[in-house]
């Protein structure tokens, strides 16, 4: 018996589904509730991936490199 090779599971960003204004304020909305600081870096991390990290690169004066590092799950924002 053979059986067909599954294709790979892809990673699911949720910056692919912040298409307008409404959802990216869900979002933030939620992840403000956890209390979860981290949570909250990580969201508006994916916010920003949304919204384009270099357009919010631009408007902060931070580098890309910065602002996901900062973003990032194991980020800090306090320290940037």
């Amino acid at each position: 018996m053979t059986t067909t090779p599954k294709p790979p599971l892809s990673t699911f960003d949720p910056a692919e589904f912040l298409d307008n204004q409404e959802a990216l304020q869900a979002y933030l909305d939620e992840a403000v509730q956890t209390g979860d600081p981290a949570f909250i870096a990580d969201a508006l991390g994916v916010i920003d991936r949304a919204k384009g990290m270099a357009d919010m690169a631009k408007h902060t004066g931070l580098s890309r490199e910065t602002l996901y590092r900062t973003f990032s799950q194991k980020g800090n924002p306090s320290r940037h």
